[in-house]
């Protein structure tokens, strides 16, 4: 079975579901998108993590812990619990689960299941999980999850992560994988690398890589690069005033 890291969200619970490595890790109360900023239902992966982060939508409103899902705004935080959806579309959790939560997910090796259904426990979860994950005419493209066995102590379903399909092998356990940008086309992906080289020659040096991802409807193609020291290489673009993130 392959180790990953499982969460499912019931808007209609208001509660979320954490599978670590195939076994239910965690749970707890969220606050979902409020009326006329309803949280998507789906599949996601994690985008982008960040410990400080603030909104660039909102008033710049803190959001600890961020945990981007869509790049239209969409993230697990930490945020105010009211008991009832009262979000502009993230959804908030408890501050120190959010801490926690964040310390167990890895962009590679996570999924994110958001659900409209009740949810009373991680055995429902898993089920409804594995149900999502499985439909008639699957887009391979999209996180896939599997059940590798039944747990007998809990009942609940083992569920083991599949990473998406069309993102590049892991990385060597030496080499560190930054993402540069996110563009609506390879074209766009490829003039922004090449802007790049020309602005930092030293990356001519360094592995690209382009790869397809859908978030909701739309898909993105992701410019990486792959170096053992691509988290410096990132560091030094930032002080340039390149954004860029490390996924690995």
């Amino acid at each position: 079975m392959q180790s990953g890291t499982l969460i499912v969200v019931s808007k209609a619970s208001q509660r979320m579901y954490v599978f670590k490595d195939g076994e239910p890790w965690k749970e707890s109360p969220v606050s979902t998108g409020k009326r006329g900023h309803a949280t998507p239902s789906g599949v996601f992966p994690i985008l982008q993590k960040a410990v400080k982060h603030r909104s660039n939508l909102y008033a710049n409103a803190p959001m600890p812990y961020m945990q981007r899902l869509t790049w239209d705004g969409i993230a697990i935080h930490a945020g105010h619990l009211p008991g009832y959806p009262a979000s502009h579309g993230c959804i908030r959790v408890p501050y120190s689960f959010a801490r926690a939560l964040f310390a167990q997910t890895r962009a590679s090796s996570t999924a994110v299941v958001v659900t409209s259904e009740s949810l009373a426990s991680h055995s429902s979860a898993g089920v409804l999980a594995l149900n999502t994950a499985r439909p008639e005419k699957a887009d391979s493209r999209a996180p896939q999850l599997a059940v590798a066995s039944e747990s007998k102590e809990t009942a609940s379903p083992r569920i083991a992560y599949l990473p998406l399909l069309d993102s590049p092998a892991p990385a060597q356990s030496d080499l560190e994988t930054v993402q540069l940008a996110a563009s609506l086309s390879p074209d766009e992906a490829d003039a922004h690398w090449a802007l790049l080289v020309s602005r930092h020659p030293e990356l001519s040096n360094v592995r690209k890589t382009v790869t397809p991802a859908v978030v909701g409807a739309r898909r993105y193609y992701r410019l990486r690069i792959t170096a053992p020291d691509a988290h410096a290489i990132c560091a030094s673009l930032k002080a340039d005033g390149q954004a860029c993130f490390n996924v690995g």
